[in-house]
């Protein structure tokens, strides 16, 4: 039987970084808390960066996680959105291995496919099955966090 885990799943984003932890144990998921870290459209661009860097900072301090899931950046039509995801990405990356938490990455088919077994599956259809597998009585709001908790679930759901 494997130890219990803790996942802290993160959906990368520039203006809005979504997280979700669960707690595994066997084959049992609980979520354990969800959330979005919002950063001011107003501040300079390293600012909103250390925000998200010490937000995560505290997630993983407060939460100490077992390993980590972060999305993997898909492709862009806005090269300059592309480019800020991938510093947000950074320093989410940074704040994981300055905390020695065990980092996996996934791209989106992947996600859809361990939560939903269908790789094309809409975001609604992920959704549904998050609230279906954390047992929730409603679909997890925002969307951000929606995905992380996917991301989560399909760190969960893979043979290591």
């Amino acid at each position: 039987m494997r130890e219990k885990r803790r996942i802290l799943g993160i959906d990368p984003g520039f203006g809005m970084v979504g997280y979700g932890l669960i707690d595994v144990d066997g084959n049992e998921e609980k979520i354990l808390e969800y959330g979005i870290i919002k950063t001011d459209p107003q501040a300079s661009l390293s600012k909103r960066l250390v925000e998200i860097y010490e937000e995560i900072s505290k997630l993983i301090k407060i939460y100490q996680p077992t390993e980590s899931a972060v999305e993997e950046l898909y492709f862009f039509r806005n090269v300059t959105t592309a480019i800020f995801v991938g510093e947000a990405r950074g320093v989410i990356i940074l704040a994981l291995e300055e905390a020695k938490t065990i980092i996996y990455e996934y791209t989106p088919m992947e996600v859809k496919m361990a939560v939903t077994g269908y790789g094309k599956a809409t975001k609604r259809q992920v959704q549904e099955m998050v609230r279906v597998i954390l047992k929730m009585d409603k679909i997890p709001k925002p969307d951000d966090a929606a995905d992380a908790l996917a991301i989560a679930i399909c760190h969960a759901h893979q043979i290591l």
